[in-house]
């Protein structure tokens, strides 16, 4: 990311990297399986033959307390949307009359409409004949309550009516942004999502970072209550249920807000082509941090899709890379703003530093990433590491910083703790591979280690132990050059390294430069 900001530093504002759109899903983990369903009816004395009609009674004391939040809006009650497949912001800013927030948490209007869902019913077992509950799918009412929410601005709860009661809470991180920069007075100019010109971008981007210290079980158990007082009534104090909350959606966006419309516009074209012509399955794998060989091409047990597209949006033109549920897109938003972002849906692959879950105060060790809210801060990490791997993958598009300037101080021995070491040659095929080598996507967050690096240098590990001894002091030596030339540091009490931020940009631009001299050659052959 650095060396793309660098390279096109006097086309831009600033850089702005944050939430863009979150969706959290609340679950009552008690009721999501067959099991767990039948212990809470047997303790609370429902029988199978009245657990229609007591679903039903409950789902009418919802519908009852929603009508009565209702009336505290400007329309004085719900609004009922006939069509599932029509946008309901679209319809909420439609409708007639000034839009004032009032009621709970600045309530704008609550919407409802029947909707698919999964549910639970009773069946008759013609084995047993017994009646049994079975999970299925189905139709129930839903009501959304949009609210401009004094800290958090724009943003909607979704209470579904019937068993198990599920409950999605959406915002978007830049409208939560503007609240902050209102607050701070710091002046902007925004349209929709996107930031065009900010007073103080430093200043907006530490604000921004300042969304990751919220304690999200307690700020959406409030706007659970707030729209669901039911809950608390209805749950007898002797079998307690609480909403678990996870993250079903995540969306990290880093802009790169250029100067004027024409520079963006004479730039991006050729960061499209890029990025359809050039990135294959491996480059998307290794954005979106999911595991390859390090000697090329793909694990033979892999099963997965990965597709990149092309489309032409209302804002702007969108490429999109994806893998699964997750994806890394570039638009080119509102005509001035470079946007890369990327989206989480699956969080399978992924994995964060932390004690195992029966274990809170063990040891930590890489850990699968969990979907609940206390590993959100790991996946926007995952996100913006993703994030800057696209755009240093972009900064080969165009480098107009001689190969000479870059690569000059790496080119001259230095001498550290009296020991002198040589020049690089970044032209080199050897030295180009392990540049290459430590600035891979995997290694930005974890670092590397020397059996790392030697992988990609000799491939497969050898099982000759003179030979592997061998392998391991040249890598030694060649880690301890790269140290000399700070372009990696060793990480604290750990054997892995990590590329330094001076080294990561200069490496990158030195790449990009590289690849760019091949190209000129190679056409001009």
């Amino acid at each position: 990311m650095q060396s793309f900001v660098s390279q096109h530093q006097h086309q831009i504002q600033g850089t702005l990297s944050g939430f863009d759109r979150l969706r959290f899903v609340g679950t009552l983990r008690r009721l999501s399986y067959l099991n767990g369903l039948a212990a809470f009816l047997a303790a609370t004395g429902v029988l199978l033959k009245d657990f229609g009609e007591t679903m039903l009674d409950l789902s009418r004391r919802i519908k009852r307390a929603t009508e009565q939040i209702a009336e505290t809006t400007s329309y004085g009650r719900v609004l009922y949307l006939a069509s599932s497949s029509r946008s309901k912001e679209d319809y909420v800013r439609a409708l007639p009359g000034p839009v004032v927030p009032v009621g709970p948490a600045g309530l704008i209007a609550v919407v409802s409409c029947v909707e698919p869902c999964r549910t639970y019913g009773v069946h008759p077992n013609q084995m047993t004949k017994h009646i049994e509950l079975r999970p299925e799918f189905g139709k129930c009412l839903h009501y959304y309550f949009y609210l401009r929410h004094p800290t958090y601005g724009p943003m909607h709860v979704r209470l579904q009516t019937w068993l198990p009661f599920q409950i999605k809470i959406c915002l978007n991180g830049r409208d939560w942004l503007a609240q902050q920069l209102d607050a701070e007075r710091i002046a902007y100019s925004k349209k929709d999502n996107t930031f065009v010109a900010l007073s103080d971008f430093e200043r907006a981007q530490t604000l921004f970072d300042q969304q990751l210290q919220v304690n999200w079980p307690e700020v959406l158990d409030q706007l659970m209550q707030l729209f669901h007082p039911t809950h608390a009534e209805w749950v007898p104090p002797s079998y307690p249920l609480s909403y678990y909350w996870s993250t079903e959606q995540s969306e990290w966006a880093t802009d790169v807000v250029f100067g004027s419309p024409a520079e963006l516009d004479a730039l991006f074209p050729r960061l499209v082509h890029h990025g359809m012509t050039t990135f294959d399955s491996r480059d998307v794998l290794k954005f979106l941090q999911q595991k390859v060989p390090a000697q090329g091409g793909l694990y033979s047990q892999f099963t997965g899709e990965v597709y990149s597209d092309l489309k032409q949006r209302e804002e702007g033109v969108r490429i999109k890379h994806s893998y699964g549920l997750n994806s890394v897109k570039m638009y080119n938003k509102q005509g001035q703003v470079l946007r890369v972002e990327t989206t989480i849906h699956d969080a399978g692959g992924l994995k964060a530093y932390r004690p195992k879950n029966d274990d809170p105060e063990g040891k930590l060790e890489w850990q699968p990433l969990r979907k609940g809210v206390a590993d959100l801060h790991r996946r926007c990490e995952l996100s913006q590491a993703s994030n800057e791997r696209y755009l240093e993958a972009m900064a080969a598009v165009e480098s107009p910083t001689p190969l000479e300037r870059l690569s000059g101080p790496l080119c001259r021995p230095v001498v550290k703790d009296g020991r002198r070491y040589r020049g690089l040659n970044p032209l080199g095929d050897d030295d180009a591979r392990l540049l290459e080598g430590v600035q891979r996507g995997e290694y930005v967050i974890t670092g590397f280690r020397n059996r790392d690096i030697r992988q990609v240098l000799f491939g497969n590990r050898s099982d000759d132990p003179a030979v592997h001894r061998h392998q391991s002091g040249r890598v030694g030596r060649l880690l301890a050059l790269l140290r000399a030339h700070e372009l990696i540091q060793k990480v604290q009490k750990t054997h892995r390294y990590q590329v330094t931020t001076s080294g990561r940009a200069q490496i990158a631009a030195i790449q990009a430069a590289r690849r760019a001299s091949i190209e000129t050659l190679t056409a001009a052959a």
